[in-house]
Order: C-alpha cells, then structure tokens, then sequence
C-alpha cells in the first residue's frame, strides 16, 4: 500500500513538473522547455502504470526504454539548441 502511495506522489510531482515547464514554453516558445514537459509527461505516464500492475519489475527492459526515450528528448533538445549557437 505504501508503495502505490509513494508511486503516486511521483506521478504528481512528475506531472507538475512537466504543466510547470509547458507555462514557461507557453510564455518563451523555447524547444527546450517543450522537451522537458514532454519528458516529464513520459516518466509520469509511465510510473503510473506502476500502479496498475499486480507486480510490477524494476529491472524489467521496457521500463528502462520508455525512460531512455525521455532522456534522449531532453538530449536532442540541448544539442538542438547549443547548434544554433554555433552557427
């Protein structure tokens, strides 16, 4: 039971995160800001699923994947955007 709880203040912190960061992509239009709500939403998404699953594995490849996509949104978009500095 605690871990469903625990489980789920991730989900809301991740979520918050990712509404914080689209106000400031609303506001700047900045890519970035858009890669880390999308990233948030991803890992909130995906922790929530945590929740409906009758036992759930840490160690499972699947889950590892969706977080390597969400990393790799973030990636893109820095590099994306320190690129257009340089030219």
């Amino acid at each position: 039971m605690i871990q469903g709880f625990l489980l789920g203040i991730i989900v809301t912190a991740s979520l918050t995160a990712a509404v914080y960061f689209l106000k400031f992509w609303r506001r700047t239009r900045d890519p970035l800001f858009m890669a880390f709500a999308a990233a948030f939403t991803i890992e909130g998404l995906n922790r929530l699923t945590y929740l409906f699953l009758d036992s759930p594995n840490e160690g499972s490849p699947g889950i590892y994947v969706v977080r390597l996509l969400a990393f790799l949104i973030i990636l893109i978009a820095i590099v994306r955007k320190n690129r257009g500095r340089l030219g």
